[in-house]
C-alpha cells in the first residue's frame, strides 16, 4: 500500500475445494450424482391396511408414552417439596423422558406418512429407550419406586413399538429398492 492512503485492488477471496465446502455449496435437500435418490414409497404400500394398522397402532402407543411422560413430569413438579420421592435424578430423568417421547411421537407421525429418515429414527430412538428404562429399573435406589413403575409402564409400551416398528410388513415398506 502507497502512504498516500490508496488501495491496490485485490482478486477475490478463492474458497479451497474442500468436502466441507462442496457440501454447504449445494442446495438444501439435492443429493450429490454419486448416489442415487432411493425409491419414493408408493401411496399403495403405505394406505395397505397392514401398513395402516401398524402406524395406527404405534402412534398411539407412543401418544400413550408421550401422555403417561408429560402426566409425570407434571406429578414430579407437584412433588418437588417432598426429598424422598423427587431428587435431581428424578427431575432429569422425568425431563429427558417428555423430550425423548415428544421426538418419538414426531417420528412416528412422519414415519406414517412415508419418511425414511423418520423410521430410521423411530426404530433408534425406541430400541435404545427401552434399554435406558431396563437400566432405571435395575439401578437401586436412585430413583422412587413410583417412578420405576412409572419406566416399566413406559418400557412395555416402547417394547411393543418396537416390535410393530421392526415386524416385516413395516420394514418392507421401508426397504430400499
Amino acid at each position: 500500500m502507497a502512504a498516500t492512503g490508496a488501495t491496490e485492488p485485490r482478486e477475490p477471496r478463492q474458497e479451497k475445494k474442500t468436502v466441507m465446502n462442496a457440501a454447504r455449496s449445494s442446495r438444501p435437500g439435492r443429493r450429490s450424482n454419486s448416489a442415487p435418490a432411493p425409491e419414493a414409497i408408493s401411496a399403495e404400500r403405505l394406505n395397505h391396511p397392514r401398513s395402516l394398522a401398524a402406524f395406527r397402532g404405534a402412534k398411539a402407543l407412543v401418544g400413550v408414552y408421550l401422555g403417561i411422560s408429560v402426566l409425570t413430569l407434571a406429578a414430579i413438579a407437584l412433588l418437588r417439596d417432598d426429598s424422598a420421592e423427587v431428587n435431581s435424578a428424578v427431575w432429569t430423568r422425568g425431563t429427558i423422558v417428555v423430550v425423548s417421547a415428544l421426538v418419538t411421537f414426531l417420528c412416528a407421525v412422519r414415519t406414517a406418512r412415508g419418511s425414511r429418515s423418520a423410521y430410521r429414527r423411530l426404530r433408534i430412538i425406541s430400541a435404545v429407550m427401552v434399554v435406558a428404562i431396563a437400566a432405571i429399573i435395575a439401578l437401586p435406589g436412585t430413583f422412587p419406586a413410583w417412578m420405576k413403575a412409572e419406566q416399566a409402564v413406559c418400557g412395555l409400551l416402547l417394547l411393543a413399538v418396537v416390535a410393530l416398528v421392526n415386524g416385516r410388513h413395516v420394514r418392507s415398506i421401508f426397504a430400499s429398492r
